[in-house]
């Protein structure tokens, strides 16, 4: 699709140091024999907009016939969205859906009030290239409750915007009078962006809350030069523009509106009432599959992730300002 961002553009070397709130470093955790780099939750920023958890899978290189196998386990209160950039995967939730994901697709799997899924290679397709992204979005606190549901919408539905060495795909929501197909119910915006050399990019400058998650390559913005593995987070309200370094740049840009009530986080769930996560907790453990708020996946019900034990300090309230903290 044509699209001229000429007059959204600043220029990146005149954009203020003070408009760059904080840059975040992801630490690397492991999920079972396969390390992720997170970025979101940290520190200093908990929560981007309803973004509140971001992870990247590799890149990897898996050996022949290695699997992902990420076993049935549960969430309430968020969203999750799942994209590849190589590699495929293979997702099952306690809705019924039976799923492959591939690069440029997006999975958008809507908790609600309680849904399990389990995400692994497909035997088909074991080893080779792995390299993703996979984020949770908090639901608004009038939706945790909702049914669980899930959408998949193939690489072909999304809105691309291209122009002057921009390629940019719209994964969730809405940028640049552009809508993404799938259905949330906060407002949302989620990018790939792909630069040329030396090419600017805009950041959305109607959404409260925006950062960007560097995938390849560098960017240059404030005078200074991030390479990738970066989250940098922007102040509300500025015009920010972003230019590519002398090897281009892909990089995830991501935000919205900001929660007006903190949420709390425990292992996979999340949610504004501890009260909630706690009965939750209880359902998990007691494994009456289909009598409470969960099920497990049709066709992948001999195993599943245990809830680890309660220790002190496990859950903990996000902020959901845009500050975090």
């Amino acid at each position: 699709m044509s699209w001229n961002p000429d007059h959204l553009l600043t220029d990146p070397d005149l954009v203020a140091a003070s408009a760059l709130e904080t840059v975040l470093v992801p630490r690397a955790r492991d999920i079972g024999g396969f390390e992720v780099r997170r970025a979101l939750p940290a520190p200093k920023r908990q929560m981007v907009g309803p973004f509140i958890f971001f992870d990247q899978m590799g890149p990897a290189e898996l050996l022949t016939g290695e699997r992902i196998d990420v076993r049935p386990h549960p969430h309430i209160g968020l969203g999750t969205v799942t994209y590849l950039y190589d590699g495929v995967f293979h997702h099952r939730d306690s809705v019924g859906s039976d799923q492959l994901i591939r690069p440029g697709d997006v999975n958008w799997m809507v908790a609600g009030r309680g849904v399990s899924h389990s995400e692994r290679s497909p035997s088909a397709e074991a080893g080779g290239p792995l390299y993703g992204i996979q984020t949770w979005m908090a639901l608004p606190s009038r939706d945790e409750d909702r049914a669980p549901e899930f959408e998949h919408h193939p690489k072909a539905s999304l809105p691309m915007l291209e122009a002057h060495g921009i390629s940019a795909r719209l994964i969730l929501g809405t940028a640049f009078d552009e809508t993404a197909p799938a259905t949330l119910f906060s407002e949302t915006f989620y990018l790939d962006v792909t630069l040329a050399p030396g090419a600017a990019f805009p950041l959305p400058d109607d959404h409260e809350d925006r950062g960007l998650h560097v995938t390849h390559g560098s960017l240059e913005v404030a005078g200074q030069s991030f390479e990738a593995g970066r989250m940098m987070v922007f102040r509300p309200g500025d015009r920010i523009s972003v230019r590519a370094g002398q090897k281009g740049a892909r990089f995830l840009a991501l935000g919205g509106a900001t929660l007006p009530e903190p949420r709390y986080i425990w292992w996979n769930f999340v949610s504004s009432s501890p009260e909630k996560i706690e009965a939750a907790k209880l359902d998990w453990r007691r494994g009456d599959w289909g009598r409470g708020l969960f099920d497990l996946p049709a066709g992948d019900t001999a195993e599943f992730i245990e809830a680890p034990e309660d220790r002190p300090g496990r859950m903990t309230p996000m902020q959901a300002g845009p500050r975090g903290g």
